[in-house]
């Protein structure tokens, strides 16, 4: 398998621009939930092209861009770049080089189950003040929700190189609580999609197990791509669906902890 560091760098300018960003109401939660201001700290550990990244800086919040591939941290630095808040590092979730004690949140987008996740973790730990908080958020991509995500989904099981392999979803909360040593607040919000043909094209471009042009199945993946949507598109676009997984702990300096819950579960 691929390098996780290094399996977007021919990817970084479709992710940036085709893959979905997150819902305001997250912002809500970690209100909510982990004491965000303005005034908070963040470390955005494998924040990539900085899509969460910039929801903290519209915020106001001072962040801590932290990645290793270069240019996907090189795209993140051309959305954000000329934030006063925002800072690029060039560091891995289980070595961010970031002192001890110097964020209030640290967070991961899409990237957890990229991370060697008891060392990432061990780094959180560290590099996290008291009181503190991590959420965990994942664009999770519903694959049978409509006759266009099933046949999409079918699509990625044809011509997926790894996909399987790669799948967040291989990630369950009993892992997370092994890893934590405590179990998250587990929250699920709603976002989406409405994508052109150009659009959900990159959109499907930006996956690291689909064969790019030169590799072997291609052409092939996009002609059928091109079939599909051409089925399932009203007026022009096409829906794609998602459910946004946020897992939030407390830090009390010590333990992760869930934080008060507020009837959700």
């Amino acid at each position: 398998m691929l390098d996780p560091t290094q399996r977007f760098s021919s990817r970084a300018q479709d992710y940036v621009r085709y893959r979905p960003g997150y819902p305001p109401a997250l912002l809500d939660l970690l209100k909510e939930h982990c004491r965000l201001t303005p005034q908070t700290v963040v470390a955005d550990v494998g924040s990539g092209t900085g899509l969460l990244t910039k929801l903290f800086l519209d915020y106001g919040c001072r962040v801590f861009a932290v990645e290793p591939n270069r240019e996907m941290r090189e795209a993140a630095e051309a959305l954000v770049g000329g934030h006063p808040n925002f800072v690029s590092v060039a560091g891995r979730a289980e070595a961010t080089g970031l002192p001890a004690a110097s964020v209030d949140l640290v967070t991961a987008g899409q990237a957890f189950h990229w991370f060697e996740p008891e060392a990432a973790v061990a780094e959180f730990r560290r590099i996290l003040a008291a009181p503190g908080g991590v959420a965990l958020v994942w664009n999770e991509r519903l694959v049978d929700a409509t006759p266009f995500l099933a046949a999409y989904e079918a699509l990625l099981q044809t011509y997926g190189t790894d996909y399987r392999a790669v799948d967040h979803r291989r990630v369950g909360r009993a892992d997370l609580v092994r890893w934590f040593g405590a179990g998250p607040l587990h929250i699920a919000l709603d976002n989406r999609q409405d994508l052109d043909l150009a659009a959900a094209q990159g959109r499907l471009l930006s996956s690291s197990y689909v064969p790019l042009a030169g590799q072997p199945g291609h052409e092939a993946m996009l002609a059928a791509f091109r079939e599909i949507f051409a089925a399932h598109q009203v007026g022009g676009r096409v829906a794609f669906l998602y459910t946004t997984q946020v897992y939030l702990w407390a830090f009390d300096g010590e333990r992760f902890t869930a934080p008060p819950s507020a009837g959700l579960s």
